[in-house]
């Protein structure tokens, strides 16, 4: 992860809760079906939220989901799910979620996007699905 000495970009939390399903082949974000902190957790649903960050092209995001202890394919706890990218352009939109899947039970809780650059946060919000 490359650290910059330049200010923190502005960043704005444009919309969070439930989406339509999105499609991560595709350069369109997942349309808002409902804002809120509280999902339903129903297979396929999508959850998460909108981010826009502003003057921040060529530095480099982090991410990190946090979520309720579930096992991985090999029985294990499955760690929060992480990821670092390059920002293309500016403002850049991105949505940061993810989807439910089987088994639904241990995927209740609550589901922490978190948002960094250079290990400061920029953007969090917490769902909780029911």
């Amino acid at each position: 992860m490359k650290r910059s000495k330049k200010p923190l970009p502005k960043t704005e939390i444009v919309s969070y809760g439930r989406y339509t399903k999105w499609d991560r082949e595709s350069k369109e974000l997942p349309k808002l079906v409902e804002l809120t902190t509280e999902v339903k957790a129903e297979i396929g649903v999508e959850f998460g939220m909108i981010v826009e960050i502003f003057q921040a092209k060529g530095r480099f995001l982090d991410f990190v989901i946090e979520h309720p202890p579930f096992p991985d394919e090999h029985g294990n706890i499955s760690p929060p799910f992480e990821g670092s990218y390059q920002i293309r352009n500016n403002p850049y939109v991105f949505f940061l979620g993810d989807t439910i899947w089987e088994p639904v039970d241990d995927k209740k809780g609550p589901w922490t996007m978190r948002v960094f650059m250079d290990g400061k946060e920029l953007a969090s919000k917490t769902i909780f699905l029911t």
